[in-house]
């Protein structure tokens, strides 16, 4: 993306607007504002051009809360409109905030096309498993047999995974972190910002009143290490109370598995590499979670292209004087076969 700086030093306060944040005490949303002011005080963005676009949902109430411009759009339709923002402006540095049942239900379409697209904005998707603002219903990530007002006996669906899904829709950036998580949401963040193309980012985020402790494994600070794995390029793939586990690709099944380094021959040369900018290893990595199996946060995969706006606007600017192409709306609509309606 063009990242421009600020001509005056700002602090996370002066990104911050003076509307009353209204989401329910202990939300996993504040941090993530919080870290999003963070992040833009120290890139020192320019307020003027930077845009929040959200849809519907809890997550969605964000550009009330950002000094700087915004549109709250309507139910799973702000990628769209994003779009429509950047063509219209590339120079703006463009963030589209969704939720798991905005971005992944009515607006799972919208979503999808904009990752193929690649168009050079930042997406962040706050996942807490649950329909938050309509009052607890199951969503497309909720786990089997949640008990929810649409779901009384248990949910019998299959739980989508945000991160698969937008590596299977052609993103070239994937990555996760989780609300709690303060440092490695700004670096996240940074990371997301600094790329040009689309930047997905799903957070793992609570929702106290519908689907509190969900992620407690990975948050819990007794539980998380055993449960957490932090990838970073160029890193062994080591998580466990005493940096004792390890992920390995098992050649037989070429699954992910977790093995004990110093056990059954277990060296630390077994230890898988993360390297994130291979598509496979990213997307076994974004499947994994749940028993028996640690959830990878960090940035999964990123490789760069060119981005939609850019090749777009190729296209129309300059225009060469021999093209078949006017700039005449009048020549275009009379141009091939018309007709004329007498009364």
């Amino acid at each position: 993306m063009n990242i421009q700086a600020n001509t005056t030093k700002l602090t996370a306060k002066d990104y911050a607007s003076d509307q009353e944040v209204r989401w329910c005490p202990g939300c996993g949303d504040y941090a993530i504002l919080k870290a999003v002011q963070k992040t833009l005080a120290e890139a020192e963005a320019v307020r003027e051009k930077t845009v929040f676009v959200s849809g519907i949902g809890c997550s969605s109430r964000f550009p009330y809360y950002m000094s700087t411009y915004g549109f709250h759009t309507i139910h799973g339709r702000a990628p769209a409109v994003a779009t429509g923002v950047k063509l219209a402006n590339p120079d703006l540095d463009v963030w589209i905030v969704t939720g798991d049942g905005d971005g992944l239900s009515i607006g799972g379409n919208h979503l999808m096309h904009l990752l193929r697209r690649n168009l050079d904005v930042q997406l962040l998707l706050f996942n807490n498993e649950v329909y938050g603002l309509t009052k607890g219903q199951y969503s497309p990530t909720s786990q089997p047999g949640m008990v929810s007002p649409s779901t009384p006996l248990g949910s019998v669906d299959a739980p989508l995974q945000p991160c698969s899904f937008a590596l299977g829709s052609g993103a070239r950036f994937v990555a996760r972190s989780i609300d709690t998580q303060q440092k490695h949401l700004v670096e996240t963040f940074h990371r997301a910002r600094g790329h040009s193309g689309t930047s997905f980012v799903e957070i793992l985020q609570n929702c106290i009143i519908y689907n509190d402790g969900i992620f407690d494994n990975v948050t819990n600070k007794k539980t998380a290490p055993d449960h957490l794995v932090v990838a970073r390029h160029g890193d062994a793939l080591i998580f466990g109370q005493e940096r004792e586990k390890g992920l390995r690709l098992n050649p037989k099944s070429l699954a992910i598995e977790v093995v004990t380094i110093g056990e059954n021959a277990v060296t630390a040369d077994d230890i898988l590499i993360h390297d994130e900018t291979n598509p496979v290893l990213a997307g076994l990595l974004a499947g994994l979670g749940g028993p028996g199996l640690p959830t990878v946060i960090g940035t999964l995969y990123c490789a760069p292209s060119e981005t939609f706006e850019t090749a777009l606007l190729a296209q129309v600017s300059p225009v060469p004087a021999d093209s078949n192409v006017h700039d005449d709306i009048r020549h275009v609509l009379l141009a091939g076969r018309t007709w004329q309606v007498d009364p």
